[in-house]
Order: structure tokens, then sequence, then C-alpha cells
């Protein structure tokens, strides 16, 4: 690949949000903008080589690629309001040597592409797929990889992704009112189920992936400085940055996964941790402003900071965090937090008492077929000193699981009662 060529790459991984972005808000179409985008590209990898980067290479994709959208409607008489519409805004903002800026607008431009990759009308894989392709710059494979799936069958959740949303007419905006707080919270969701699929694999072999991690990360610092005003955007950066921080320590030189108390402390990322430190900072302060109460990731980010503040696992405020869990189920009830709820009690009074508290879940139907169900059940029972009954649970928990590495963790762990 030429020096010209690995240019026009790198600022196509910073421009292509805002670039298509910006398409978007002028056609109302994101099928159609990301499409313009790419015919951009095309024009800068044919032309840079010869004539070089130009001084704002963004402003010089946006004018070609507007410049493609009025074409692209002159010849279709059907949609000549909107040509008239694109070529207002085009003369708008065009200078002849294209030396435009992306308008002021492109914050905002940015948020609502966010809110409008993330739409609850469409199926969360959907929404992840998308919000990668479209704002996190992913190519297909890259996505397919990542979700260990195929390239044909994530091209076709982007493209039935896009259609739907043209097809329901959505409306390219950031909504308003209470409307804003329920779509909000799907954009937080989309972003962290992108974190957390890769902080913890749910299938294949490799316990994580790291690069999804970094682009959630990244996504959820994006919509913070879009959005300042919203405490959960900044709880969400906490949380993401914070466990972000271990990844480096929670795997071998093997690949082997290492759980949290057995983790070197010393690897965890210093500069990560005080970033996410600072980002929770943010977050209580955004939410005593507004008189709001703490929301769900924010706690979960105040869990996370108790353990990044330990510099050892003996330091770690347990009865602290059996008090954010509490804090937790209030907010958000869910089987789930109830289950990290019975470690941290197991941790703070004792395994008896975490196993009591396990055992109160042990008729919730969404937890029958979950691993880490039977993985706490047997960590609890080995404290307890209970070997024969926590190897039946590790192995149950590793029959769950579709990760290789937990596996192997799982029956390790079941060998290890044995003997």
């Amino acid at each position: 690949m030429s020096e010209a060529n690995r240019a026009v790459e790198a600022i196509w991984r910073i421009e292509q949000a805002k670039l298509i972005a910006g398409l978007a808000r002028v056609t109302r179409d994101v099928a159609l903008a990301e499409e313009l985008a790419q015919d951009a590209l095309v024009a800068a990898l044919e032309t840079w080589p010869q004539s070089g980067v130009p001084e704002r290479p963004g402003a010089w994709l946006m004018a070609v690629a507007r410049r493609r959208a009025i074409d692209a409607h002159r010849r279709a008489a059907m949609l000549q309001r909107k040509h008239e519409a694109l070529e207002q805004e085009s003369e708008a903002h065009h200078t002849p040597d294209f030396d435009t800026a992306l308008d002021e607008e492109i914050g905002d431009d940015l948020l609502k592409l966010v809110f409008v990759s993330c739409h609850p009308v469409l199926a969360r894989e959907a929404r992840a797929a998308l919000t990668l392709r479209l704002i996190g710059g992913l190519t297909t494979e890259e996505i397919a990889r990542a979700f260990l799936s195929n390239e044909p069958t994530i091209a076709q959740r982007i493209v039935r992704a896009k259609r739907t949303l043209k097809d329901k007419e959505i409306a390219f905006e950031v909504p308003r009112g209470a409307a804003l707080a329920e779509r909000l919270s799907s954009v937080l969701e989309v972003i962290y189920l992108i974190f957390n699929e890769g902080y913890s694999a749910t299938a294949g072999d490799d316990w994580m992936r790291p690069q999804l991690c970094e682009e959630a990360l990244r996504l959820g610092r994006m919509l913070a400085a879009l959005a300042p005003g919203e405490p959960e955007t900044h709880g969400l950066v906490a949380l993401m940055a914070i466990q972000a921080s271990r990844l480096r320590a929670r795997t071998g030189a093997d690949g082997e996964p290492i759980l949290l108390m057995d983790q070197n402390r010393a690897r965890w990322d210093g500069m990560l941790i005080r970033s996410g430190l600072d980002a929770l900072a943010r977050a209580e302060q955004s939410a005593a402003a507004i008189g709001a109460a703490p929301g769900t990731y924010m706690l979960q980010a105040q869990i996370a900071a108790c353990h990044a503040r330990a510099r050892t696992p003996e330091e770690t405020d347990w009865a602290r965090i059996v008090l954010f869990y509490d804090a937790l189920a209030a907010a958000s009830p869910s089987p789930v937090v109830a289950l990290n709820r019975s470690v941290a009690v197991g941790m703070a009074h004792g395994a008896q008492a975490g196993l009591d508290a396990l055992n109160a879940l042990a008729g919730e139907p969404s937890l029958q077929g979950y691993h880490l169900l039977q993985a706490v059940r047997g960590d609890l029972l080995q404290k307890l000193g209970r070997f024969e009954d926590a190897r039946a649970a590790f192995e149950a928990a590793a029959a769950l699981t579709r990760n290789a590495r937990e596996r192997t963790l799982l029956l390790k762990r079941a060998a290890d009662c044995g003997a």
C-alpha cells in the first residue's frame, strides 16, 4: 500500500462517521449517505495520490459526496424536491477549493446518527452491527470476525437494518423530553453490549476480543462529548474504562483466563483507571446538578471503582460493594444483578451467606441455562469445603459455556475439587 493510500485510509477512519452523519442529515437516508461517503472515498483514492492530501480532507470528502448526491438526484426527476434542498445545502457550504468545514452542526449530526443506528425498532444484534459500521468505521469483515459470524450474515443484517430505518421513516433527530431517556438507554445498551462481547466473549476460542472493548470505549467517549449533561453517558465511560484497565491482567502467557482475585494488579492500566475515576466524578457531578439518582451504569462504575482502588484483593471493600449492589437491585432489578450480589455477599459476610443468597435464585427461569450461576455455586461450595458438590457445579458450568477458554478453566477447577 502506497503512502498516499495509507493516508487516505487513516483519514477515512477519522472522518467516516462525521461524513455519513452530515450526509444523512441532508438525505434523510442512512443507506444513501453511506453509499455517497463510499463514493467520496473512491474519489480520494483516485485523486490524492496525484494531487496530494488536501489541507481540509474532511471538507474535501464532504464536498465531493454532496456533489455526487446532487448529480444522483438530478438524474431522478421523482426526487426533484430533494435535489433542490441538496443543492441549496451544498451552495451554503461550498467554496471553489473545497476548503469548507464540516459545518458547525456536525456534533449534532453525529449524535443524531448514533441515535438512529441504535434505534429500538432494530434488533439488538442489528443495532450493534450498524453502530460498529457507521460510527465505529469497522468493515463488515471486522464485525463478522468480532462476533464470530460470517460476512454474508453481517452484511445482510446491516442491509436489513438500513432498509428498516428507511421503511419506518425513522426521523434523523435527537429525541426530546421523555423519549430521550428511553432512546438514550438503547444507545448505552448497544455500546455496553459491544464492550461486554469484547470483555468476555460468549463463544469461540478467545476469552476476550480487546478490539471490541476499544471500539465501545471510543463510542462511549464520543457520546459523552456529544451529550455532556447526561450522567449515565459518563457513568458508562467510567465503567468501561475501569474494566478495560484489567485487560492485560485477565489472561496468562498462553491466553488462559485469570480471575479477578488472582490477577497481578501491577498489570492493571493506571492511566485507564484514572480516566475511569475522572469520568465517574463527572457522572456524579452531572447527576447532582440535575438532582438525579445514580443510574445503573454509574452504580456499576462505583462497584468497579471499589476494585480499582484496592491495591490488593484483601483491601477490597466488599461491604461497600454489597451496598452498591443493593442500590443497583432497587434501581434495575434483574436476576444477573442478584447473582453478582450473591458473590459480593459471600466475600463480605462469608461463603455460607453468599450461598444462601444464591439459593434464593434457584427457581429463576432466566438463569437455568446461565453457566455463571453454576460457576458461582461451585466457587462458594469450594470455599465451604464441599468439594464433591463444587466439582459437579463446575462441570455443569463447563457444559453450559460456549467459550473454549472458559470451559477449560471451569474443568480445571472441577478437577482441583476432585483432587
